[in-house]
This record gives C-alpha cells, sequence and structure tokens, in this order.
C-alpha cells in the first residue's frame, strides 16, 4: 500500500490535512531557528569566556564549563531531532523545510591509515537481468574509527649455555630497565607521565581506568613510577635548566598549589623560568623549567637564579628585588615590566566601572602591541629600529597624558592607582624600547603556567611537598606550552629508553649531546611573542 492509499477523498479534510501539517512545519522551523540562535549565542559567549579563563576572576571557568555543556546538550538535541524527524520521513513525501546551518566538515587527517570494506554488487543488473556489466566509478564514504589500545607482557629471557669442553655456563647480561626492580616497560611510564601531567588525570583515576580494562595497579604504585621516573630523567631535566639560564633573557612567573596539610590545605608556589627567543629570531630552541617550593618567599627565586645574570620579563613581585641589585653577586638581573599586567588594571576598570580614563589607556597600549605584532619574529635590530621610529613618540605621549590624568585623580581613586602602578615602574616598562630582544608582555611565562591552572582543577591538592616536588619534572617535560619543536628519540635496539616522542611537544632540547641523549629535530618551531 502506498503512502497516498491512506489519504481521505473529501477535499474539506484534505485541506485541513494540509493546514495542520503547514502549522506543524512552522513551529518546527520556528523551534529550530530559535535553537540554532541560542547555540550561536552561546558560542560567542563561550569565546569571550575562553579568552578571559586566566584571568582574575575565578568564577569563570566555572560559568564556562557550565556554558559548554549547555551548548553540547543543545546540539546533541538539535542531531538527535534532526535524525529523529530525517527517520520518520523515510517513506513518506518529502517537505521543504529549515535547514539547521551545520559547522564544515574537515577532511579525516592523511597521515591515518586506511581500510577499505568492499561492499558486494549484484551480478546481474535489477532492471532488465543482463550479466555483462562493467564499473565506471565509486563513491567512497569514510568514517573515524578507534581501535583500543592493548596491554602484554614482554619476558626478557636469558638462556643459559654450558661449554661441554670446560663446563663454563654463559648467560647474556640482565638488560636495563627505565626504573630500578619495576616491572613498567617504558612505553607504560611514559604514558603515566603524559596522562598525569599532559591530560591532568590523578593517579586515581589512572588507577580507575586501567582496573576497568582488567589491568590492577594501585596507587601507590603509579606514584612510585612518577617519583623512579622523575630520578631518572632528572639528567634530562638538568640539561634543559642549563640551556633555559644560558640565555640572554628569561620570562618569570610563579601560581599557587594547594599542598595537603593537617586538617587543610596550605599554599605552596609553583615557579616557571621561560627562554623563548623566536620573537627576535635567535637561532636557539624555546624552553621552559619548573620548580616547587612550600611559599613565596623572595629566597626561592633567589635560589633558583642564584647562577644567571641578564634581561628578566617579570612582574612587579617584590620578592624579585634583591635580584635587581647592581651588587649582585653573580651580576644583576635587568628588570623588563610587563605591559599586559598593567594594561590589566586598566582593562578591568574599563570593563567593571566604564572608566572612560581607564578606557583611553587600554586604546592606547593596544596601539603599542599592534606594532609588536608586525615586528614579532624579526632580527632583533629590526625591532629596535621599528620601535625607536614608532613606539617610541607614543610612549612619550602616553607617560605625559598618564601624569596629566594623575594629577586630575584623588590618591585613592583605582584609576590612580592603576596609573600610579606603571609610573612608578617606568624605566621597567619602557626598556623594551632600548632592546629589540625584549618582549612587551611576559605572556611567555604565563602561557606555561596555563597547564598547572587546568591541572590544578583536576587533582585539587598535592599530597605533600615532596609529591609536589615531583611536578616540575612533569610539566617541565610533558607540558612544554610553548609550541616548539617536535623530538624524536632514537630506537638504539634495546627499547629501554623511554619514548619521548609523541609525548614531549617542547622544543628545548637541541643542546643535549649524543651521549646523554640523542634526537633529531623534525618540525621547525614558530614565534610567539
Amino acid at each position: 500500500m502506498g503512502a497516498d492509499d491512506s489519504l481521505p477523498d473529501d477535499v474539506v479534510t484534505l485541506k485541513a490535512m494540509l493546514r495542520a501539517e503547514r502549522a506543524a512545519r512552522l513551529a518546527a522551523e520556528a523551534e529550530a531557528q530559535a535553537r540554532t540562535l541560542l547555540i550561536e549565542k552561546l558560542k560567542l559567549t563561550i569565546k569571550k569566556l575562553r579568552h578571559e579563563q586566566f584571568g582574575q576572576s575565578s568564577e569563570r571557568g566555572a560559568l564556562l564549563d557550565q556554558l559548554e555543556l549547555q551548548l553540547a546538550d543543545l546540539e546533541e538535541n538539535a542531531a538527535q531531532a534532526e535524525t529523529t524527524a530525517e527517520m520518520a520521513t523515510a517513506d513518506k513525501i518529502t517537505v521543504p523545510s529549515f535547514d539547521r546551518r551545520k559547522p564544515a566538515r574537515r577532511p579525516l587527517p592523511e597521515h591515518l591509515p586506511r581500510e577499505r570494506i568492499v561492499y558486494p554488487t549484484p551480478a546481474i543488473c535489477p532492471c532488465c537481468g543482463d550479466s555483462r556489466l562493467r564499473k565506471i566509478g565509486e563513491d567512497v564514504t569514510e568514517t573515524l574509527e578507534l581501535v583500543p589500545r592493548q596491554w602484554k607482557v614482554i619476558q626478557h629471557v636469558r638462556e643459559k649455555l654450558v661449554c661441554r669442553a670446560c663446563e663454563a655456563i654463559n648467560q647474556p647480561p640482565a638488560p636495563s630497565h627505565p626504573i630500578a626492580r619495576g616491572r613498567a616497560g617504558p612505553k607504560l611510564l611514559a604514558h603515566v607521565l603524559f596522562a598525569k601531567y599532559g591530560l591532568h588525570l590523578p593517579l586515581h583515576r589512572q588507577s580507575d581506568v586501567y582496573q576497568r580494562e582488567g589491568i590492577g595497579l594501585d596507587v601507590s604504585t603509579l606514584a612510585d613510577w612518577v617519583g623512579a621516573a622523575a630520578a631518572t630523567l632528572m639528567p634530562l631535566v638538568d640539561a634543559i635548566r642549563s640551556h633555559v639560564f644560558a640565555a640572554e633573557r628569561i620570562h618569570a612567573d610563579d601560581t599557587t598549589v594547594p599542598v595537603l596539610a593537617r586538617g587543610k590545605t596550605r599554599t605552596g608556589r609553583l615557579w616557571t623560568y621561560v627562554r623563548d627567543d623566536r620573537p627576535f629570531a635567535g637561532p636557539d630552541p624555546p624552553a621552559a623549567v619548573f620548580f616547587y617550593s612550600p611559599d613565596r618567599g623572595g629566597a626561592h627565586p633567589e635560589q633558583h637564579l642564584a647562577g644567571y645574570a641578564g634581561l628578566m620579563q617579570a612582574d612587579a613581585y617584590a620578592g624579585f628585588g634583591r635580584l635587581y641589585e647592581p651588587n649582585r653577586k653573580a651580576g644583576p638581573i635587568i628588570e623588563a615590566a610587563c605591559w599586559a599586567h598593567g594594561r590589566r588594571k586598566f582593562f578591568d576598570l574599563a570593563r567593571l566601572t566604564k572608566a572612560p580614563i581607564a578606557a583611553e589607556a587600554v586604546k592606547r597600549i593596544d596601539v603599542l602591541f599592534a606594532i609588536e605584532r608586525e615586528i614579532n619574529g624579526l632580527a632583533a635590530q629590526e625591532r629596535l629600529r621599528v620601535r625607536q621610529e614608532r613606539s617610541r613618540p607614543l610612549i612619550g605621549e602616553l607617560q605625559a597624558w598618564l601624569r596629566e590624568q594623575r594629577a586630575t585623580l584623588s590618591r585613592s581613586n583605582d584609576t590612580a592607582k592603576a596609573i600610579n602602578y606603571c609610573l612608578s615602574r617606568w624605566d621597567a616598562f619602557t626598556r623594551f624600547l632600548d632592546d629589540g630582544r625584549l618582549c612587551m608582555s611576559n605572556n611567555a611565562a604565563e602561557r606555561e603556567l596555563r597547564a598547572v591552572a587546568v591541572g590544578r582543577r583536576n587533582w585539587t591538592f598535592a599530597g605533600s611537598d615532596e609529591r609536589a616536588s615531583y611536578c616540575p619534572s612533569g610539566y617541565l617535560l610533558i607540558n612544554q606550552a610553548l609550541p616548539g619543536t617536535d623530538c624524536e628519540t632514537p630506537d638504539d635496539g634495546t627499547g629501554d629508553s623511554l619514548p619521548l616522542s609523541g609525548y614531549l611537544p617542547a622544543g628545548g632540547r637541541r643542546f643535549l649531546s649524543p651521549k646523554a641523549l640523542p634526537y633529531r629535530v623534525v618540525q621547525p618551531a614558530e614565534a610567539r611573542c
């Protein structure tokens, strides 16, 4: 029976059915349009919040998560409704309706292997029954599939041989392992480290995942592996630290690390120092180092930078004060202030209170940043020339304008405090005008600490100072947020070295000697300031 056989013959009834169908279709179109508009609005809001996610307000992250979940639910409901409608109308008359706009579908990665499933075609023509068929083409539809990982046990067999002449017993030496007395292979250790510091999965969650796959690994066992791996990789960590502190200019910043204490948590600090010469076309690869301290005392950066002398871009942390003294033993460290911090104070005032002076300050500073974007990646001499010609006059006008506005404001005014923050450190703020190696901001260090901020929401706190001291090595090796060079570790035939390729995106390891851990660079870095 066809679809038209069930229709009534009465014209009035047919008209009523047509009106009802038209009303239902219009209602569905209106609902789809409303859903589409809501999705676009949520996407715009998410983009704004994602841009501000690492700002001063701790509530932005939670709100961003809620909006992303709401957006995912809306898109799932829209896709489900569309699929249900297609299935319901598969055997009915097609009525043109509103098509929900879909995002452009990107092609699947070319480097993935392809598995062809060829569906059998009929041996005879379904129309006339003739068997003389020839191929004129094919339609290929690609779907992305996942192959679950597999676990295996590798048996290292050392055969014993006895000499029939002298009865001496010979046996090959025992193979070396990444960690002493450990039963974890190098690939498993690398995966545990990457999951902990790259994917921000705490060890207890990893233990649950492995348990569901039939592998019982206690949290204590995984913790021992992480600590042993950190000790094993310490020569690599030390080499990267030496490379970073051999730079002429570094970035410095710190962030909080909650540490479990009796009945509560106390606040530790995780420090980062970044070397990135790409903004001024430096030949050396970027890298970053991390240090942990139980507090934010100024003695800790003094210890970290005991042998360093040169340029340092940082915020106005008072603990750095002794590093800038001219009679420092290792040599003075020259301070370069961060314009992003100074701009942020004005930006918050302009956004929250609509202060006109703050808004004008943001506009003037943004012009300077626009010039920096144009010269990013150029040689230091060219950057210096452009700054002298274009940026220095703007800086002079900005200073005069700030002094003029400051004279009209009271001491307790928030805008006056933001102006005082800049004017009181004006030499440090304007140092980039006389040195092409310097950047206007300390964003390189802040990018490195984003991995810590994201992970902190998952693991919540460190179990102790000793456990927290493992974090610097892990973040140093796994979470080099700067998009540096990709590296491949060589295969010496034993399979005993940690397979760092694919887990370590950082590029600050080209300085290693072949005897320590040779590798080759396979992808160039991209400059970012």
